[in-house]
């Protein structure tokens, strides 16, 4: 599907005139700071170097007073605590860094992660069953529990008391805990609400340490856990989450945990790691754990403290990763065959696909790929303990979860945010689920929404890009939601030698603009344009700029995200 460009439009050029001026940058470089809401030199000083003496006090987030004293009252007591997470990279990191952390004043702890295909998301009756055998009084649970109302009670009724500690949007009632920790409670002033579930394990440790005068460097050591979260999830790099995503980085890089430094070796690549690099390598093979087999195994790879065992245990995620790999691919070809003839997709705004045998632990994945290729809401769902599970994808734009809500009387239970969901449904409502959902999102997206796009911050003339150009853009990572890497255009470009396609669907290309510098450029996917581009046949490109290192020798690349022939 062709994507439309957009170009953002910026008419403040005084305040773009004075940024360029106080901070010696090119011109195009200081409207790309004003586009990201940076207008002044002190932005522009906490922009580039992210600071962690700005994090925000922990105990502006509603009932961590609560929390802390909970916990001490469990820690003085003696009680056992269990440590209670999801399965997916968030959960994971979640467990392990608020498991480590405490394990240091207590013995007295374990974790749990429920089980994908027996347990589903969230907390699990099984789960308190096992907390209640086990003599646990005390659950914190991380990424989960914000909706968990029936099941906190139930626990309640076993005396066992829980902290929850989650950031997904909360239902009409709050569960019945010691304390919600959740910055998107309608009464939660805490000033930053778009916290990974990592992020608020992070906060939950920053808050004990200053209850306790502990040095910092007691839960700064898992920054790189943190960092690795934000990107999994997809949460916006901006406030707390760009702070914690930059220092997270230095540590992967520089000292990281043994099993993260494992899995970076398995993965290849053992220095360097940009939020992109984690996203792409590191995320996916810690999913692919609770996806193909149990999260637990992920857990004990980010908890080790050996470098063999680490190794050992990256190893065996690492095939995980492959067999998820083979099944993902697998399933989104059946799901295409299901979906069938493309001019059914003409008249309808949403794609809902099912297959009884789909593996449940990797039918997001799917979802995301339809969602990619269909650009419209996409649910896939699949049989598992005779209930539909399924997982939902959005569009830019669009708020699934609103959507959901008003189907959510056809549902055994649903969580989630605006881009990306879960939910469950007895099989017998499909099909009246199908149209429900169908009539929603129709009635309430936009055609705009509906069509794929690429946002440009500004138009670049080759002989503007150099060394520091690029070095201030790299200034400007780690990228993400809300901060992704500038996107230039650039226009009368014209060939500096035949393209020619790698990997079947790539186009690798040298662009000159008039007597300027010639760039090597990449094009990921955009094979299709190797016929259409000749040598005396002007074309315009949108770009971004990256450093391309080849056996050790760096240079810069363009990689292309869009072509068009003038």
């Amino acid at each position: 599907m062709e994507k439309r460009w957009v170009q953002v439009v910026n008419s403040d050029f005084e305040t773009i005139d004075l940024l360029a001026q106080q901070l010696n940058i090119d011109q195009s470089l200081a409207e790309v700071l004003v586009q990201r809401g940076i207008a002044s030199f002190d932005e522009a000083k906490d922009y580039f170097r992210p600071d962690m003496g700005k994090l925000h006090d922990p105990f502006l987030m509603k009932d961590m007073e609560k929390a802390i004293a909970r916990i001490d009252l469990a820690l003085g007591k003696r009680e056992k605590i269990m440590i209670y997470g999801d399965y997916d990279v968030d959960g994971t990191t979640s467990v392990a860094l608020t498991y480590s952390f405490f394990s240091q004043f207590t013995e007295n702890i374990e974790y749990y992660i429920p089980d994908r295909h027996k347990e589903g998301y969230g907390i699990s009756t099984q789960g308190i069953d096992y907390a209640k055998q086990q003599g646990i009084t005390l659950i914190i649970a991380l990424d989960c529990g914000i909706k968990s109302v029936d099941k906190v009670a139930y626990a309640n009724s076993l005396a066992i008391d829980f902290i929850i500690c989650d950031h997904h949007l909360p239902g009409d009632e709050l569960p019945n805990a010691v304390a919600v920790l959740d910055p998107k409670r309608l009464d939660c002033n805490y000033p930053f609400k778009e916290l990974a579930g990592c992020g608020i394990g992070f906060k939950l440790a920053q808050a004990y340490s200053i209850e306790h005068h502990l040095p910092a460097a007691g839960y700064e050591q898992y920054l790189d856990l943190v960092m690795v979260s934000i990107g999994a999830d997809i949460v916006p790099i901006a406030d707390e989450n760009r702070i914690l995503a930059y220092h997270g980085l230095i540590k992967l890089n520089t000292n990281p945990s043994k099993g993260l430094a494992a899995l970076m070796k398995i993965s290849g690549k053992n220095k360097d790691y940009t939020l992109t690099d984690v996203v792409f390598s590191l995320a996916p093979r810690i999913n692919a754990a609770g996806r193909m087999d149990h999260a637990n195994q992920a857990v004990k790879m980010l908890l080790c403290t050996e470098d063999d065992l680490a190794l050992e245990q990256s190893e065996y995620i690492n095939l995980q990763n492959s067999d998820r790999k083979t099944t993902d691919h697998t399933i989104t070809a059946e799901a295409l065959a299901l979906i069938g003839d493309c001019d059914i997709l003409i008249q309808k705004k949403t794609t809902v696909v099912y297959h009884e045998s789909w593996n449940k632990g990797v039918i997001g994945i799917v979802a995301s790929r339809l969602t990619e290729k269909y650009f419209r809401p996409t649910i896939v769902l699949t049989l598992s303990n005779g209930l539909l599970t399924g997982s939902a994808r959005s569009v830019p734009g669009f708020d699934l979860y609103e959507a959901l809500l008003g189907c959510q009387d056809l549902l055994v239970q649903f969580g989630g945010h605006k881009f990306a969901a879960g939910l469950t449904m007895k099989p017998e409502n499909i099909d009246v689920f199908a149209d429900r959902f169908e009539q929603i999102v129709s009635s309430t997206i936009t055609e705009d929404m509906l069509c794929p796009k690429i946002k440009i911050d500004t138009e670049l003339q080759f002989s503007q890009i150099d060394g520091k150009f690029q070095r201030i853009i790299s200034q400007m990572a780690p990228f993400g939601p809300h901060n992704a890497a500038p996107v230039f255009v650039s226009h009368g470009l014209s060939l500096a030698g035949k393209p020619h396609v790698v990997a079947t669907k790539h186009l690798k290309l040298s662009i000159k603009q008039q007597n300027s510098v010639i760039f090597e450029s990449i094009g990921f996917g955009l094979a299709e344009y190797e016929a259409l581009l000749q040598p005396n046949k002007p074309f315009s490109i949108c770009y971004t700029i990256e450093e391309n290192v080849w056996r050790d020798q760096r240079r810069l690349q363009l990689n292309i995200k869009g072509i068009k022939i003038n």
